[in-house]
């Protein structure tokens, strides 16, 4: 028994061992070539270090930016999307005329949208993917991804406004108006082109009206009308600001 085990032992070491690869000696193109066959393989953590090798021993050659997008995208394969952003990052930064600028920019952005957490949680990571898929759309605006950049941007943007929005309601329901006509107005001035803009514009009439200024409800009411014809509450809107006109009117007389 201990001899069919220590048999069986040895072979796995042999088996093992006739599987590694001696890239030491390997010429620069053939090295890479086996790094990115890794990566293929989602023999992700050899690769990261054959990229790695690359990257210290060849900083000068040609394909040194290649070795470094690869690498970049073997951190983003391993979920370590951090490190990811900041190898794409270094990429970006230290080779602009490399090829692979495009990728690494759009890869950059999805790290950061990848990081992005649920709207009740802290948004740095969606303002910054944002701002990289922004950046995106601007250096390369006929990249046949820009469309994809920008309907990223948009699913964000409503998270942002999700978050405001929810603050808003929030404080609305603790009587605290003057705090949720500013989270209300922010929807309203920097998300306005999300599904919580008319949802906030609704919110804030009632809110106005409440605080009787009339005017000012009477002014948010013809702006939501103009606004949103299609919304659900048009109907609803159209008779407030019909009630706001006769105050008004009443109240001059």
């Amino acid at each position: 028994m201990k001899k069919t085990y220590w048999i069986i032992l040895f072979s796995l070491i042999i088996a093992g061992c006739s599987a590694t690869v001696d890239t030491a000696n390997m010429q620069p193109q053939d090295r890479l070539n086996y790094a990115i066959k890794l990566y293929e393989e989602e023999s992700y953590e050899q690769a990261v270090i054959e990229f790695e090798a690359i990257m210290l021993q060849y900083p000068g050659s040609e394909f040194v930016d290649k070795a470094q997008y690869y690498l970049a995208m073997t951190r983003f394969k391993r979920s370590e999307y951090i490190i990811a952003a900041s190898e794409f990052s270094r990429l970006i930064r230290n080779m602009p005329s490399s090829v692979h600028v495009p990728d690494a920019q759009f890869m950059l952005a999805d790290c950061y949208f990848t990081l992005s957490p649920k709207f009740a949680l802290d948004q740095r990571y969606t303002k910054q993917a944002i701002q990289e898929f922004q950046s995106f759309i601007d250096f390369f605006p006929t990249d046949s991804r820009v469309a994809q950049a920008e309907e990223k941007i948009s699913f964000l943007n409503s998270k942002l406004a999700e978050k405001e929005f929810n603050s808003a309601y929030i404080y609305e329901k603790l009587d605290y108006y003057n705090a949720a006509l500013l989270y209300y107005d922010n929807v309203l001035s920097f998300y306005h082109d999300t599904q919580f803009a008319p949802k906030a514009s609704y919110n804030k009439i009632y809110i106005l009206i409440e605080k009787e200024r009339t005017l000012d409800a009477l002014t948010e009411a013809n702006n939501f009308l103009l606004k949103y014809p299609q919304d659900s509450n048009y109907s609803n809107i159209l008779k407030i600001k019909e009630t706001l006109e006769n105050k008004l009117k009443t109240s001059e007389n």
